[in-house]
């Protein structure tokens, strides 16, 4: 079964201290539905039209459980907490077998 994965970029975070309540939020509920994070904020080397900004890259056992974790109530919340006028490009993909 091919693993799931999200992705986020980052296009800019202008106040740091105001992903706070999101952090503390989506941290466990991604944990509970069995993600894990395998690159939050490291080094970008962008090319062509890429973003260099912040990038996370979280792995799922399976791409239906990517979508349920986005999907849960626990995550629901989390969201409610970014910052209002926040932007990101949020992507949920499928691996390769």
């Amino acid at each position: 079964m091919a693993k799931g994965y999200w992705v986020s970029v980052y296009p800019a975070i202008p106040a740091p201290e105001t992903l706070s309540a999101y952090n503390e939020l989506a941290g466990p509920a991604v944990r509970a539905a069995g993600g894990r994070v395998l690159s939050r904020g490291g080094r970008v080397v962008a090319h062509e039209a890429g973003i260099a900004q912040r990038v996370v890259l979280i792995e799922f056992d399976s791409f239906e459980q990517a979508v349920e974790a986005y999907e849960s109530e626990a995550y629901k919340k989390a969201l409610v907490a970014l910052p209002d006028g926040f932007q990101r490009d949020f992507r949920i993909i499928e691996g390769t077998d």
